[in-house]
């Protein structure tokens, strides 16, 4: 059953023109166009009372609506640049709805395509956590990160104008040497949902605010899709179930 006593909205975010895979966030995964999958677990959510996807693309539109989202409204363009902040898509949309709908949500659940093994369970781990905690000004969907990022490595020029390899949080050539994994504390990285009131957004500008709590899965339900050799490993994944 649908909790009536709170205006619990997703939103899933899809524009049109991803540079590295075109169309990607409508290319076929399975069978099924990629933001398909997102809505069809967001849709058998027991919180979720309002599922809206923005777009600045009609076909998107159309795509979005036949898996039973709803699509109030086109995204402008200025809004669905390569760099455009994710948070203007989201305050555009609650003004819109506020102003043509008279609807604002209590909770706000942003998602993405691009994350399509997450679960409807997931999703509402998350909100039931943010429920639960009134002090909480969001909660993270989050998975530990398959390369630790103390490992990541840059490129800069010496002192002769040459260039070497030195860790990214360093200068030090010293600290490329390998060290076991074991030697890190865990680091994490965001899995695509975040669940936040709505008074975070607009007191903060932000999605997660000061007070941010978490909701860890596992790796493989975290994998974010940004090439073509993600979308092989998603489907194998897929396969797999």
């Amino acid at each position: 059953m649908k909790d009536k006593e709170l205006n619990i909205m997703g939103i899933i975010g899809v524009r049109s023109g991803s540079k590295g895979v075109q169309d990607k966030n409508i290319k076929l995964l399975a069978g099924k166009p990629l933001v398909g999958w997102i809505i069809d677990k967001a849709k058998s959510s027991t919180y979720i009372n309002k599922l809206v996807v923005s777009t600045d693309s009609m076909h998107y539109k159309e795509i979005a609506e036949s898996f039973g989202a709803e699509v109030p409204c086109i995204r402008p363009q200025s809004l669905s640049e390569d760099h455009s902040p994710e948070l203007d898509y989201i305050k555009h949309m609650l003004e819109w709805l506020d102003k043509n709908e008279n609807y604002t949500p209590d909770i706000i659940v942003r998602m993405m395509a691009t994350t399509p093994l997450q679960t409807t369970e997931d999703i509402d781990h998350s909100i039931q956590k943010l429920i639960e905690n009134q002090a909480a000004d969001s909660v993270v969907v989050i998975a530990e990160a398959r390369q630790h990022p103390l490992k990541a490595l840059k490129i800069i020029q010496d002192e002769n104008n040459e260039s070497k390899l030195v860790t990214y949080f360093s200068d030090s050539g010293r600290e490329v040497t390998p060290i076991a994994r074991q030697n890190y504390q865990k680091a994490y990285f965001r899995s695509n949902i975040i669940t936040c009131r709505t008074e975070t957004v607009k007191n903060t500008n932000s999605l997660t605010g000061d007070s941010v709590l978490y909701h860890i899965i596992d790796q493989h339900r975290g994998i974010d899709i940004d090439n073509l050799i993600d979308f092989d490993i998603a489907e194998h994944l897929i396969n797999q179930q």
